[in-house]
């Protein structure tokens, strides 16, 4: 059985049941051991990710876009503590010691970036800004989008690969979020489900067309 600690951390963003982000004063969470090789793993992901996520939710002055923004900024802190632990339980020696400041200076370059996402969607409550980024940002040949599959579509229970979703529409899925949990980078074999959120780069064409077939408005990808 795994030991599990529990921390105390200093101005945690909690999530509501309505999916909105506040803080609170303190949490807590539990620490389990995870491979620091899992650990770095998606913190890579999410650093991948959420810089695109960051632009699109200004570009479209989206919120609920800027919300995914927020939950992976939470989860990349939970990743960079769990990192810390790992390493003050693992230091034995100098020589240890050593060897694990690398793979924390990695973890907090990875948090930097995050924190830079969420500087860029504070962007969205400056007015001053808003009406200009758009312009800028529109000029891009391929943007990010979210689309939510409906129980209606046809790619429920489907393969990504027997979908031919880029194939057919262009439209490259980079990430799903499925109730709190990510799947990054999926692969052709990875199925998509009812309510997941899929995370989509592409043209504004193939993007109409895919997101008629995920909301179950048309029954095939043309």
């Amino acid at each position: 059985m795994k030991d599990k600690t529990k921390l105390k951390i200093f101005g945690r963003l909690q999530r509501t049941p309505k999916e909105k982000w506040k803080k609170e004063e303190f949490s807590e969470l539990e620490y389990e051991p995870t491979p620091v090789k899992e650990l770095l793993t998606e913190m890579k992901d999410i650093s991948e990710l959420i810089i695109d996520l960051a632009y699109s939710a200004v570009l479209f002055d989206n919120e609920e876009i800027a919300e995914e923004v927020k939950y992976l900024d939470v989860r990349m802190d939970k990743l960079n503590y769990d990192i810390r632990m790992m390493a003050m339980m693992a230091a034995r020696t100098k020589e240890d010691a050593e060897q694990l400041a690398g793979i924390l200076q990695v973890a907090e370059a990875a948090e930097s970036i995050s924190n830079a996402a969420g500087d860029i969607i504070n962007l969205l409550s400056k007015e001053k800004t808003k009406p200009i980024l758009p312009k800028i940002f529109k000029q891009a040949d391929e943007q990010l989008f979210r689309i939510k599959v409906s129980s209606n579509s046809k790619a429920c229970n489907q393969k990504i690969g027997d979908l031919k979703v880029e194939s057919e529409t262009g439209m490259r899925i980079i990430a799903i979020r499925r109730g709190d949990c990510w799947i990054y980078n999926p692969q052709s074999d990875t199925i998509i489900e009812k309510d997941d959120w899929i995370i989509t780069r592409g043209t504004n064409e193939g993007y109409e067309d895919l997101n008629k077939f995920l909301h179950g408005e048309s029954k095939v990808l043309e």
